[in-house]
């Protein structure tokens, strides 16, 4: 089994980032034969046009992941825009991407209905997406539940491709952790950094703090029973629980004694202990900036490799050798 997964270096990382998508692909790394883990930087260029801001993200990036647990011995890291391949093999599905199939994404409409410029990149990031996923031959891409259909949508346009020009590309499965395939932000829709409501993985104690207070909840008292299904600090903290845990806190919310402030600061108690040895151990890294360097250099030359496979047999397939 190959997996693969990859994150856009569009700000720093968040609770959904490392919840949704860091913690389950690197606990399903560890089972699989080959993970290959990537920097969608050409995915950023869609909403981050800032040059600065895109290399430190790219570079903190590298960090946060080495910091949670990825093993450069077992898994491969590369920058998106390292691996040629990846704009050849969408250029080359584009040709057999049916219009229609793009413009049903959802993504893309929910996007520009919250304000991000149209472009036409965002429109065709399902192609790019699905070139970064078949370039690998992954078998199984761990998603949330918002990114199924980009999934599904690399499946069709891989069959396609397949049907036009033979067997040539691995039809991928998306899988879906369910219990934490979303993750709400501060304002109770889906933590994005397109939508400013997220809390940073590893920035300022303070600006963490900030963050988790200003978690938005209804009017009831202290006393009141709360809805622990539609409250997104309990949402929030359970991430961080056992089931168990899980139950008895929002038996707790249910009781009533509980206020909102109070649940705050045990969400950021929880978050500030689940993180300490994590950000530990991204301090550490920072002195370490040679072997850094060398987990991505490596990374790239592994990615390289089956990217170049992968490409003879599609210009082959397609009459470009």
């Amino acid at each position: 089994m190959r997996t693969l997964s990859g994150i856009q270096p569009s700000g720093t990382l968040h609770l959904g980032n490392y919840f949704g998508s860091i913690k389950p692909n690197l606990e399903l790394s560890y089972t699989s034969n080959q993970s290959y883990f990537f920097i969608a930087d050409l995915h950023s260029l869609t909403t981050l046009q800032d040059a600065v801001a895109l290399r430190m993200a790219r570079e903190a990036i590298i960090l946060d992941y080495l910091a949670c647990g990825f093993d450069p011995e077992k898994s491969v890291l590369y920058y998106q825009s390292q691996i040629p391949e990846h704009t050849e093999l969408m250029w080359i599905l584009s040709t057999v991407t049916p219009m229609g199939l793009l413009e049903r994404a959802v993504s893309y409409k929910d996007k520009v209905e919250k304000g991000i410029k149209a472009n036409a990149g965002l429109f065709s990031y399902p192609v790019l997406m699905a070139a970064d996923i078949l370039l690998y031959d992954a078998n199984i891409v761990p998603v949330g539940r918002d990114q199924k259909q980009h999934v599904e949508m690399a499946r069709d346009i891989a069959m396609k491709f397949n049907n036009t020009f033979g067997e040539t590309l691995t039809v991928p499965e998306p899988k879906i952790r369910e219990d934490s395939a979303v993750v709400p932000g501060t304002d109770g829709q889906k933590m994005s950094k397109s939508y400013g409501n997220t809390i940073p993985l590893f920035g300022d104690e303070k600006v963490i703090k900030k963050a988790i207070m200003a978690i938005v909840t209804d009017s009831k008292g202290v006393e009141e029973s709360k809805d622990s299904d539609t409250c997104t600090i309990y949402k929030l903290h359970r991430l961080f629980l056992s089931k168990e845990e899980g139950k008895k806190l929002a038996d707790r919310y249910k009781a009533g004694g509980l206020g909102y402030g109070d649940a705050k600061k045990m969400l950021f108690d929880a978050c500030m202990d689940h993180f300490a040895p994590m950000r530990r151990k991204r301090e550490e890294l920072m002195k370490k900036s040679a072997f850094v360097l060398e987990v991505l250099r490596e990374g790239n030359q592994k990615a390289q490799k089956t990217a170049s496979l992968t490409m003879e047999r599609v210009r082959k397939a397609v009459g470009l050798r």
